[in-house]
């Protein structure tokens, strides 16, 4: 296959001693992707990472009576413990602490003020800490912040400014030129009606009333605005300025960055301006996902329901926990998140579609012909219908992640073991082996065995272990994607491996 690649990243996060199962969503979901991509062939490149300046940053420092960078250092490995606890394999995991992400936002900055696009002034205005953003008046909601509902302060202090009002209209252009750039279309609209269209002023990108945050090398009182530095990143981690720019010539434009709903508006209208004023072509595609919600409220350790996600994977097990994040939420919208929930699709599609599956065939394997595995030589009457669904779900699979409709491409998985246990259900495989028909019996075993493998393979992105785990009990060493649309090709006269199920059905009352 020709070498193409494929660069995806998500937000590089705040440093939080308290992650939830809604920041997990976004890191997920890329890695998912990005093994989705891998299997079709593509050469990834996987980031993620931290945000760790700012002024929220060296206030919570100073109240813990250590550096900022202790600060952070700390809360760093938890973060990097849990994406290791979800399986998530990144090809990066940037620091905007690390040297090479300061000595390139540096770059940045004075190649923008070289530009005439960055220049000095006095910043007068509204700034809200959590957030790192800056807002007018017109643009508060009941007096505060309009994304986190907090209070905001007045700011009077030396700044400079980037001059976003100067690419207004090649934005807007380009945004309508290129219907995809911003995803799902909701989002594009909301940024081209409320913030873009009605007139960007220029951005405050610098700050001289804290000293947490990257220097600019030419004002030495001066730092970088927060969102300056981070936006970055997508480029300085791959050695953008640098003296090797080698994965920079390789990779840029990103395919695709995955966002939270709340900081569309960063990454579409500051983001894209930077990339124009650098003469730098623009990531093909910004995706706004939603958020996992508790009764329609986002989770929050303040509002009391927030539990450490080690403690749903340890509840149910880690590809359990990436199951619920990659089906249950609609992608681009919000999603529902109850423990209730998750029991329920564990139970149901888990243990009872998938686990009770793959262990009920192998078990009638052993015990009708002694866990050899042979394809027979008469057939059924439901043979056609059910190796006609399994050769198609590669397609599908592949409609629906092109769309990035994850939910859907795992559903069209889940088709094929919901298909099996009709199969089951048709061929009664119990009665064939009563009536001696084991010519018969053994072709209605391969082809739940030649299904299951399928199944599997296409699963392997979304839960990696359970599809790892799959293919070992069977013992095959068949495992080329591109070949399953074909059937037929599990390995006769194998003795399968060792066996237990996957998914065990959990009681409602033993999860509390």
């Amino acid at each position: 296959m020709e070498n193409k690649k494929y660069y995806i990243t998500t937000p590089i996060y705040y440093p939080s001693a308290n992650f939830h199962i809604g920041h997990c969503y976004t890191t997920v979901i890329a890695d998912a992707i990005t093994r989705f991509k891998k299997l079709e062939g593509y050469d990834t490149f996987f980031l993620t990472g931290s945000d760790e300046h700012g002024l929220k940053i060296e206030k919570k420092a100073h109240e813990a009576g250590v550096s900022p960078k202790e600060y952070v250092d700390e809360i760093i490995l938890n973060a990097k413990d849990l994406w290791k606890s979800l399986d998530i394999e990144y090809d990066r995991f940037i620091r905007t602490t690390d040297s090479d992400h300061v000595e390139t936002v540096q770059k940045i900055f004075k190649k923008l003020y070289d530009g005439g696009d960055i220049y000095k002034g006095e910043y007068v205005g509204l700034y809200c800490t959590p957030c790192e953003s800056f807002w007018t008046e017109s643009q508060l909601v009941d007096g505060k912040c309009p994304d986190c509902g907090r209070e905001v302060s007045e700011v009077k202090e030396e700044a400079y400014f980037f001059k976003l009002s100067k690419y207004q209209a090649r934005l807007e252009k380009y945004i309508e030129e290129h219907p995809d750039f911003i995803q799902p279309v909701s989002r594009k609209n909301e940024m081209l009606n409320n913030f873009i269209k009605p007139g960007l002023s220029d951005l405050c990108v610098s700050r001289t009333s804290f000293t947490w945050g990257i220097p600019v090398t030419f004002d030495s009182k001066h730092i970088v605005y927060v969102w300056i530095d981070a936006l970055s990143n997508y480029i300085s981690a791959l050695g953008y300025l640098s003296e090797d720019d080698s994965k920079f010539k390789k990779y840029w434009p990103a395919d695709l960055h995955i966002v939270g709903k709340e900081i569309v508006r960063f990454h579409t209208i500051i983001w894209p301006i930077m990339l124009m004023a650098l003469d730098l072509p623009l990531p093909r595609q910004v995706f706004g996902h939603g958020w996992l919600v508790i009764n329609g409220g986002k989770i929050s350790k303040s509002l009391g329901n927030y539990k450490d996600p080690r403690e749903y994977i340890k509840e149910f097990g880690v590809d359990a926990v990436r199951y619920y994040l990659l089906r249950e939420v609609p992608f681009g919208n919000d999603g529902q998140f109850t423990e209730e929930l998750m029991l329920a699709r564990y139970n149901g599609d888990l243990a009872n579609t998938l686990g009770n599956l793959v262990n009920r065939t192998l078990s009638m394997l052993t015990k009708y012909n002694d866990g050899i595995i042979e394809k027979g030589s008469l057939t059924t009457e439901y043979d056609s219908d059910l190796i006609n669904l399994v050769t198609n779900t590669k397609e599908k699979v592949e409609s629906f992640m092109e769309k990035l409709e994850v939910p859907e491409a795992l559903d069209s998985i889940f088709e094929i073991f919901r298909r099996c246990n009709k199969y089951i259900d048709e061929t009664t495989p119990w009665i064939l082996a009563k009536n001696e028909d084991f010519e018969t019996l053994k072709t209605v075993l391969y082809n739940l065995l030649e299904s299951i493998r399928i199944g599997a393979i296409l699963l392997s992105p979304y839960l990696p272990s359970t599809s790892k785990e799959i293919l070992r009990q069977l013992n095959t060493k068949e495992l080329d994607y591109e070949r399953t649309n074909t059937f037929g090709l599990l390995e006769e006269n194998i003795h399968i491996n060792d066996f237990k199920p996957i998914f065990m059905r959990i009681d409602a009352n033993e999860s509390k």
